[in-house]
């Protein structure tokens, strides 16, 4: 069954919004993410449903159905892999590849993933760790943890960022926290949430509490 790009790019942001909430998606959040109206977002709801990509349930918001959450994962999947693909192999910088990867997802080649995968040596997480599904839609748990959540005396790995916009990114990487990244917590203040860390390059560097909430960690 063929989808158009808006499709597309309605059930991968359905399936993201799902992910963060483990239940139904709103409208509002749907419009909200995609910065549309509220009516188009029904319009293609409608449209999903007819093709049996979602259930909807009034004043309920929408889900993805097991054909819709295939669909879905197969676009995360593709754009992932390109996201890897422009970061290893063109050298673009992790702030940059999001925005081309939302053009080239849209090839849709199973030949061509299958020997991307494997060019990139199947990797499981994308630059911004983010885990990549497998072409049978499986995939690495992501970490529920962030900074905010540690105590002093804590040292984790960065394992992912939540906000991708290309200022945060290009901000993390001058303070090194970047996937892959070890630091080390050293102090917490609880009146504004911000976090004195430690860097795997031995810099101390106070971090907001919007920071530290948008970098998530494995212990």
């Amino acid at each position: 069954m063929n989808t158009s790009f808006t499709e597309e790019n309605y059930l991968k942001t359905i399936f993201k919004l799902s992910e963060q909430t483990s239940g139904n998606v709103s409208t509002n959040a749907i419009a909200e993410a995609l910065q549309t109206k509220a009516s188009s977002v029904t319009d293609m709801i409608k449209k999903l449903g007819e093709k049996n990509l979602l259930d909807h349930t009034r004043y309920q918001g929408v889900s993805l159905t097991e054909k819709g959450r295939e669909k879905a994962l197969g676009i995360v999947r593709r754009h992932r892999l390109w996201e890897v693909f422009l970061v290893k192999n063109l050298e673009i910088g992790w702030e940059e590849v999001h925005d081309i990867a939302e053009q080239l997802e849209h090839t849709n080649s199973e030949k061509l993933y299958e020997q991307l995968d494997k060019f990139l040596n199947f990797p499981r997480y994308d630059p911004h760790g983010d885990p990549i599904p497998d072409k049978e839609g499986k995939m690495q748990a992501a970490s529920e943890i962030s900074i905010s959540d540690l105590t002093a005396g804590e040292e984790v790995t960065v394992q992912g960022i939540v906000d991708h916009h290309p200022d945060f990114l290009q901000f993390l990487d001058q303070i090194n926290l970047i996937p892959g990244a070890k630091l080390k917590v050293i102090k917490k203040l609880e009146f504004d949430g911000s976090v004195n860390i430690e860097t795997n390059k031995g810099n101390e560097v106070m971090i907001s509490a919007y920071v530290a909430g948008n970098v998530l960690v494995k212990r």
